[in-house]
């Protein structure tokens, strides 16, 4: 199948090259196959906020080339979900759509922005580094450490890695949300749904703009764009952005007298707890040779510094505090306050630079459209460690000194609690605490990656049937280490391994993953009647991956050891030579080695649709699908782990703890069937409602474990798991210029089989808020001539969500206690944003506040059963500013 595979790219490539040939010579023309949208709108869809848009020439699917839709005009939305220009109203699936007006309106520049703007969708991001992030969709999680669970999609280029929805994508135009597996349509890891923008093309007139935005906690912003032609055939976008901030939190000991006295030329940068430091370009050629090729060309390049590991220790352990009578021991994780005491200024590094080529050329029975992608994101971090409650470095002398000269009862700067009111008892288990007992944690993580993709659209004239066929090429080339080092107070290593004696390694992970994936798919769809379009999308995805080990076999530990197998820690006269990963213990492994690893996994991916028109303005439809995320391999060595450390009996110096983690983790596969109506009323109404269950197969979740091993992420399955729900809408244009809207979403899941954790059955599906609503207004009223007021308020509802699978269960710990995790799930909390300014034809000035009303709430929680508590991190707090926007 493979060779097959490999065969027919070779053979489209040598068509393409045929056709590019013959074309040569072909009269050019400004006339093209796709419209722009840089100046007109779509409305924020049936699930977000209709403000009214600028009109352009209607073209529901009337173009083969979806990668720039074409705009709203006299209240038809166009949108590009399947692959292709098509009315939103006609649309069998429910799609939120950000136009560019909204974008403006709302200051939305990021996917966290969109998903914030977006009923049933919930992200986590930016915690551990700023490349860390996970989304969910409709229950549907995307965990930690596997593949992403929503494609992205930037101008019909397909962005593999996770990383990239962490950053800015250049000028978008419009922003489009599809739910649901969009696998058929989208390809790999579309499990839970797609996210597709589109950036700004080049105009035929030289053009640009220039914003500049300044807020508190020294947070700036300044971006510009220039745009225009290089000759009749040629067109250009450049653009670039930097940005600045100081962040919404400090680390309290780094900026007192303490920590100079006791760490000499140690970072005082109390900013060093979600701070960062970015710097964006990305360029665009437009090739349009002749009127019936298009040739797009873009490169970019980002580079930021920024904070990690904002994270606090919240242990959840009834017996203690019943025995303290304190809730310090059990408390609800949204009651937590926050304080950060490290001795370790955390950062974070990422660079990433890529391009792709996108063709579009049309034929006489068609069009042919491919292109081919090139991503290289390298992201790594350092930060304190959890090594304290473990004892590893309590015999290194400068955990002893550190340890003694940092206590708060010695310093005055208080630690989180409970390591303040209980430091006595239990400020030696502190996490990222300001001795240096904890060690440093180093991880590193990096990906290349090619994507290419060749396909085949059958013309638009007028026939009741459409269609396309085509294959993708993916090759994925990624390193993951996580790097235990010692330390002594001199600052990190920012290596994968190293025998530095001022910080040397102690623990380590570190593996090369290598992917291909090869696909076909194709799709068409049939207008049975004026009423009733029927559609069939087919994919099939075979991907390949391989993995080996980047240990060293031979290296041994100073301190950390491990005494279940005769290797004690390690003391002043007395190294602990215990091997560098557990894995690499024959007491666990027998072999001695973590040998390469490969595995394949397969998948069909169906898609069916039903579309019926009541009428003009009502639309009834319904979709079934097939998601899937392939499965993949832990680092070497986490079953060992798991297995030696906490699933070996008390006797043998494990918990008991019945978990299930392999070294290889199944594939992800879910069925889900979704149904809706929607409409418009009276032309100024938009209104929609649907419902959605899914069942899933091995749903994919991120595991977090510690230990006298150090830090292990793991991804386990979930067996099967069952979700429904439903969504609606509503937005209203009360006069033109002025809009309200809101929308919602709830979800009902319940694990119903899991291997990996048996006494989780029946508990919610984790990282899923039970509902999220929405609601706001916009504005923009003229007050004078060629003057308007634009204001805007956008509220959040999200509901109660809990973190892991672990919730209402008692679960044994390392420390010998039960831990109950019905206190890890975040209470509802609510944001409000508002924006509110003047605008005349070429500049605009907003003043703006991000949750308004600075409410705390939970960014993230990674839960650790066995350990007896969550590592949660505080949401962002209130962002108050001035922006300028200046076009010409």
């Amino acid at each position: 199948m493979n060779s097959i595979l490999k065969a027919t790219f070779l053979c489209t490539a040598t068509a393409l090259a045929s056709v590019a040939h013959a074309q040569a010579g072909v009269q050019t023309s400004s006339d093209v196959p796709s419209q722009t949208a840089a100046d007109t709108e779509a409305y924020p869809s049936q699930v977000s906020d209709p403000a009214a848009g600028a009109g352009a020439p209607q073209g529901a699917a009337s173009v083969a080339d979806a990668s720039q839709p074409a705009s709203e005009s006299g209240g038809d939305i166009v949108v590009t979900a399947r692959r292709r220009n098509e009315n939103l109203q006609d649309v069998p699936a429910s799609v939120s759509v950000l136009g560019e007006k909204q974008l403006e309106a709302t200051g939305a520049r990021m996917v966290l922005n969109f998903v914030e703007l977006t009923p049933g969708v919930a992200m986590q991001v930016g915690a551990t580094e700023p490349g860390d992030a996970s989304i969910n969709i409709r229950g549907l999680n995307g965990a930690r450490d596997a593949e992403n669970n929503v494609a992205l999609v930037i101008d019909g280029v397909l962005r593999t890695n996770a990383v990239a929805t962490t950053q800015p994508q250049g000028d978008i135009t419009q922003v489009e949300i599809i739910k649901g597996p969009q696998g058929a349509l989208y390809g790999r890891n579309a499990s839970a749904g797609a996210i597709v923008m589109t950036t700004r093309k080049p105009t035929d007139y030289l053009s640009g703009q220039v914003k500049a935005s300044a807020a508190n906690d020294d947070t700036y912003l300044v971006s510009g764009l220039l745009s225009g032609p290089i000759s009749d055939q040629i067109g250009f976008t450049v653009n670039a952005e930097y940005s600045t901030s100081d962040g919404f939190y400090r680390n309290s000991f780094l900026q007192s007298p303490v920590n100079q006295q006791v760490y000499p030329g140690n970072s005082r940068n109390a900013a060093s707890i979600d701070s960062y430091e970015k710097f964006y370009a990305f360029g665009r050629l437009l090739i349009r040779p002749n009127e019936d090729t298009e040739i797009d060309v873009k490169a970019n390049y980002g580079s930021q510094t920024a904070s990690s590991i904002n994270y606090n220790a919240v242990f959840h352990l009834p017996a203690l505090a019943a025995a303290f009578s304190t809730p310090l021991f059990n408390l609800p994780i949204s009651d937590h306050k926050f304080l950060f005491t490290n001795n370790t200024e955390a950062q974070s590094w990422q660079k990433s630079y890529g391009g792709s080529i996108r063709f579009n050329q049309r034929l006489d029975f068609g069009s042919l459209i491919g292109f081919a992608a090139y991503s290289n994101i390298k992201s790594d971090f350092i930060g304190g460690g959890t090594s304290g409650a473990f004892g590893f470095f309590a015999n290194e002398p400068t955990c002893i000194r550190t340890r003694a000269a940092t206590a708060p009862q010695v310093t005055g700067v208080p630690n989180q609690e409970p390591f303040t009111t209980y430091y006595n008892v239990f400020g030696y288990a502190q996490p990222y605490s300001p001795s240096t007992c904890d060690g440093i944690q180093y991880n590193d993580r990096r990906q290349k990656d090619v994507v290419t993709e060749l396909r085949l659209v059958s013309p638009e004239n007028g026939s009741p049937l459409s269609w396309q066929l085509g294959s993708s090429y993916i090759f994925i080339d990624r390193r993951v280490c996580i790097n235990l080092t010692l330390d002594t107070g001199q600052s990190a290593s920012r290596q994968c391994y190293t025998t530095d004696p001022r910080f040397p390694t102690e623990s380590l992970v570190d593996d090369n993953f290598k992917t291909n994936v090869y696909a076909l798919f194709g799709s068409s769809e049939y207008k049975a009647t004026d009423k009733l379009t029927l559609g069939l999308a087919l994919r099939y995805d075979i991907e390949a991956r391989n993995t080996s080990n980047n240990v060293p076999v031979n290296a041994r530990t100073r301190w950390v050891g491990n005494a279940r197998t005769g290797f004690p820690t390690g003391t002043a006269t007395t190294p602990a030579n215990y091997y560098l990963n557990p894995g690499l213990d024959p007491a666990y492994n027998p072999s001695g080695i973590l040998a390469p690893r490969s595995k394949t996994f397969r998948q069909l991916q169906p898609k069916l649709s039903l579309t019926y028109k009541a009428n003009p303005d009502t639309t009834l439809f319904a979709n079934w699908g097939i998601g899937f995320k392939a499965g993949g391999f832990n680092n070497a060595g986490t079953e060992a782990i798991v297995n030696g450390y906490f699933n070996a009996p008390v006797s043998a110096g494990g918990i008991n703890a019945g978990l299930t983690v392999s070294d290889v983790f199944k594939k992800e596969v879910d069925s889900a069937y979704e149904a809706g109506i929607k409409g418009r009323i009276w032309n100024n109404i938009r209104y929609e409602l649907v419902g959605y269950y899914t069942n899933v197969k091995d749903m994919q979740f991120f595991e977090f474990f510690v230990g006298e091993f150090g830090l292990l992420r793991s991804v386990s399955n979930i067996d099967k798991v069952r979700i429904y729900g439903a969504e609606a809408s509503l937005n209203y244009e009360v006069i033109p210029g002025y809009n309200v809207y809101a929308s919602g979403n709830y979800t009902n899941s319940r694990i119903q089989k899991n291997s990996s954790r048996p006494y989780t059955v029946g508990n919610k599906s984790p990282n899923t808020p039970d509902y999220t609503l929405n609601f706001g207004a916009n504005m923009d009223q003229p007050i004078a001539a060629s003057l308007n007021f634009v204001g805007r308020v956008d509220a959040r509802i999200t509901g109660p969500t809990p973190y892991h699978t672990v919730q209402d269960n008692d679960v044994p710990t390392i420390f010998g206690l039960s831990g109950n995790y019905k206190n890890s799930t975040r209470r509802a909390y609510t944001i409000v944003d508002v924006r509110a300014g003047v605008k005349a034809d070429r500049w605009t000035i907003t003043a703006f506040a991000s949750n308004l009303f600075n409410k705390e709430y939970i960014n993230d929680d990674v839960v650790a059963p066995e350990f007896g508590g969550d590592f949660v991190a505080p949401g962002n707090l209130r962002r108050y500013g001035v922006e300028a926007l200046f076009k010409f």
